[in-house]
């Protein structure tokens, strides 16, 4: 087995056999969309460069930025300690957000902030 194949085989694919991808730029840390991978996705972003996802909705793999021109050029891919998540690091040119903005996480739905004491 090649590296590669061991680091897929690292991770915890959930029942039907996707992970989820926390996308995060990869020089500011903002994090940038989730997204879902399966082993093939991910053999695919890590030979090609870019970020391929498997769609939930339209279940088929869509590489990142091949209709929009919003690519997500792999800078590195991390997993975390239980091995059912995905890190991966990018540099997003243009939206991430297939609404047009930046981040998913842009602050137009749920957002609180906590100091201490409270």
């Amino acid at each position: 087995m090649s590296i590669m194949e061991d680091d897929i085989a690292r991770v915890v694919w959930n029942d039907a056999g996707l992970a989820p991808v926390i996308v995060q730029q990869h020089d500011t840390r903002e994090v940038l969309m989730l997204a879902w991978m399966d082993a093939e996705a991910l053999r695919r972003t890590l030979t090609g460069g870019r970020a391929v996802y498997w769609s939930r909705s339209r279940q088929e793999y869509w590489r990142k930025g091949d209709t929009s021109g919003n690519t997500q050029r792999v800078h590195g891919v991390a997993v975390d300690c239980d091995g059912d998540t995905i890190l991966l690091m990018v540099d997003q040119q243009g939206p991430a957000c297939h609404t047009g903005t930046r981040t998913c996480f842009d602050g137009r739905a749920l957002t609180m902030t906590f100091t201490e004491g409270e």
